[in-house]
């Protein structure tokens, strides 16, 4: 465990909890498949992981760290400052490139065949590619989630170079449409990348929201999404 983490996190939890006992804390670095952290508390013991992605992440980042998962662990407010310093760290165009090559390395990705049982997702792709896209983006692989989630819907997976699809939409009542729109959706992912503005994530951008609205069917679309 580096030196001065378990001080960090000791003089954090005085600073949440001064009215309380300090509880045996142990702490280590663990190789996550992404950048995550957990805190658990288990027989008056507090376990926490870092990713291993932060072991070198300054003292700043860890304190900030060890607030965030404090304050949570006993329901406190999280101080905005060291939310906005945790996030600009991990959206950082280093630990981004960090995190997609572990991601490659670790991650567990099982991506099940484009053909579906009404729907072929490579054929999807490609005809949406032509329509709007002038048939410019490269096609990543396409794939059926593992389930018929109705919490994700789509998502594309830049460590992968994956698109995966709800296998919920892989049946006869669902429209064309409605499985065009999330892949469309998806591949706008692809054409506007996340980008880091300020200390925020903007995951949607006005390119991305305007091109969204092109999609001739949206309304339909929506409509049925909301079905679901």
């Amino acid at each position: 465990m580096r030196e001065g983490l378990l001080e960090i996190f000791q003089e954090t939890y005085r600073q949440l909890r001064p009215a309380s006992s300090l509880p045996e804390l142990r702490i280590e670095f663990f190789a996550f498949a992404n950048v995550n952290n957990t805190i658990r508390l288990r027989e008056g013991r507090l376990l926490v992981r870092l990713s291993d992605l932060l072991e070198g992440a300054p003292e700043t980042v860890l304190r900030a760290i060890a607030h965030i998962l404090l304050a949570k662990m006993y329901r406190r407010p999280i101080d905005r400052s060291h939310a906005t310093r945790y996030r600009r760290y991990v959206a950082s165009y280093e630990i981004v490139q960090k995190a997609h090559l572990v991601r490659q390395m670790r991650g567990r990705k099982r991506l099940r065949p484009p053909q579906g049982h009404f729907y072929d997702l490579d054929s999807v792709f490609e005809d949406l590619n032509s329509r709007f896209f002038h048939g410019l983006l490269a096609r990543p692989r396409m794939s059926w989630s593992q389930t018929r989630t109705r919490r994700i819907l789509g998502h594309y997976d830049p460590a992968h170079n994956a698109i995966i699809i709800s296998r919920i939409f892989d049946h006869a009542a669902v429209p064309r449409y409605a499985v065009e729109y999330i892949v469309y959706h998806e591949m706008l992912h692809l054409k506007h990348p996340v980008k880091l503005r300020g200390s925020r994530r903007c995951v949607h951008s006005a390119e991305f929201q305007a091109e969204e609205k092109l999609f001739p069917h949206l309304a339909q679309a929506n409509a049925f999404l909301k079905r679901l």
